[in-house]
């Protein structure tokens, strides 16, 4: 596989948009006047990878081929990765220099609140002190004026899907970019990194809250069987413990294991089955838990902290200078919904009303539609923080709507704090997708949102793949509805990039 560069980008990152955005969209892989429609292929492939069921007809719409991204924007996203790694490791270390003393204690406690003391204590320990998520996933939305980055996730959805996508065109002749299987590539290097030395043998750990991604993850552990592993997809109640380390029922015996892929929220600790046992053989350094068990890393409120100017002086030294400025170009203004009383000298950094400073949130629950140009979400450690959940668009509702997400928000803040974000309207693209009943070509003008996959592998964030998802342009929030249309990414032609 030939990787992408992570050297450092002369892009300016606020400004990475297609000069040919009327262009951007789907390549056709084939003639619809001199062929037959290959939807059928396609659909009878995504029902194999267990992507679709049969006889249902309630899933997301079929690309007629990737989507695609200008070369600037192809390099912007080669580069994001190492990025935001940077991110995640100056995160960590304010986190828990915060805890010393060495930065403000305020920064702990706000990404401490709803955490319960065990968890906090088994995250805290200095066995786990350096270790960071493994795979890194933004979402963004190309806008008219550059990327917005609306969410950073490190327990990320869509790794099979993604990955079965990319391959299902590359063997029907479309050009997918990185590669079209550097979705499982990444992710198995990614895992050998974390072995030390131990036998390949990984269990991909699915639990209740997070069933609906079971498949896809059944596909990722397919995949990496032909890669070496000796891998295993399973329910938290297949694991078994014993005091050598951990085991995973399988056909009726047991395997032991050397890594396990958490994925389920930390939230829902209290309902996993073996997760006590799960914790303790992690601790014992019995078996490699990835992503970590780290609370902190896992917040919304995160990129809040970014822009907080009393941090400004920390995030600077912590980041090099591009890093930096590639963030503060990215990552939308983001407030936490703190409903504390401020003192009479204090305002909330960056936030007007109306071109005047304000000091508490009573202004915006009463602001009018074009004044509340702004999203409220969960920030984590909750079930409505993840998806589409817990996420409230002002404009799109109506006042008294909007009054009371402002105001649970609010009352909420001491078990489960929220966050307030500029609304980024994604610039509007044409798409094409394949009708599911009579297998035509369908026209679609939209909005996307574009999620690139990173994988570290000693010291380096590297992308494997970008997911897009793009929705109908009435659409506000973006995300795998039935009326979606999601599909990997190819590059534009030289010739049509700047």
């Amino acid at each position: 596989m030939s990787g992408p560069s992570h050297t450092s980008s002369t892009i300016n990152p606020g400004s990475v948009i297609s000069s040919h955005a009327e262009q951007s969209g789907f390549r056709l892989p084939w003639s619809p006047s001199t062929s037959v429609s290959p939807y059928p292929l396609y659909r009878d492939r995504l029902i194999k990878d267990g992507l679709f069921v049969t006889g249902q007809d309630d899933h997301w719409r079929v690309a007629c081929g990737p989507f695609e991204v200008s070369q600037e924007e192809a390099k912007f996203f080669e580069a994001l990765g190492q990025h935001l790694l940077l991110f995640y490791r100056a995160l960590n270390r304010l986190y828990l220099e915060s805890l010393k003393g060495m930065q403000p204690a305020w920064v702990h406690e706000y990404l401490d609140i709803g955490k319960p003391e065990d968890l906090l204590a088994l995250a805290r320990m200095n066995r786990f002190k350096n270790q960071l998520p493994g795979v890194i996933r933004p979402d963004l939305i190309p806008t008219n004026g550059g990327m917005a980055l609306t969410e950073l996730d490190s327990v990320p959805g869509g790794i099979g899907l993604t990955g079965s996508l990319s391959r299902m065109y590359a063997q029907q002749g479309s050009p997918v970019w990185p590669h079209a299987d550097g979705l499982i590539q990444g992710f198995s290097r990614m895992l050998r990194g974390m072995l030390h030395g131990q036998p390949s043998r990984v269990a991909i750990v699915v639990s209740d809250e997070a069933e609906a991604y079971r498949a896809e993850m059944q596909w990722v552990v397919t995949q990496l069987r032909q890669e070496g592993w000796e891998a295993y997809c399973g329910h938290p109640r297949d694991i078994r413990f014993t005091e050598e380390g951990l085991l995973i029922q399988h056909q009726g015996q047991d395997r032991p294991l050397s890594v396990i892929y958490r994925f389920y929220e930390l939230f829902d600790l209290k309902n996993i089955p073996k997760g006590e046992l799960i914790v303790y053989s992690a601790k014992k350094g019995r078996v490699v838990v990835t992503p970590p068990y780290k609370p902190w890393m896992e917040e919304k409120l995160a990129l809040a902290l970014f822009h907080h100017p009393m941090l400004e002086k920390f995030w600077e030294h912590e980041l090099k200078p591009d890093t930096f400025d590639c963030l503060r170009a990215i990552i939308p203004g983001t407030w936490i919904l703190d409903p504390r009383p401020l003192p009479p000298s204090a305002v909330i950094p960056g936030l007007r009303h109306g071109n005047r400073a304000v000091s508490d949130w009573q202004w915006l629950g009463e602001a009018t539609q074009k004044e509340r140009q702004y999203v409220i979400k969960v920030s984590g450690f909750s079930d409505q923080a993840w998806g589409s959940r817990g996420v409230s668009i002002g404009h799109d509702m109506s006042q008294v709507q909007w009054k009371e997400v402002v105001s649970h928000a609010l009352d909420q803040f001491e078990t489960s704090p929220s966050i307030l974000q500029t609304f980024h309207k994604g610039r509007l693209v044409v798409v094409e997708y394949y009708d599911s009943h009579s297998g035509d070509v369908v026209r679609m003008e939209g909005r996307a949102r574009l999620s690139p996959y990173y994988f570290v592998d000693e010291g380096q964030a590297r992308l494997g793949g970008v997911l897009a998802t793009i929705c109908p342009k009435d659409k506000k929030i973006i995300h795998g509805m039935r009326d979606a249309v999601m599909a990997p990414c190819s590059v534009m032609d030289s010739h049509l990039s700047p």
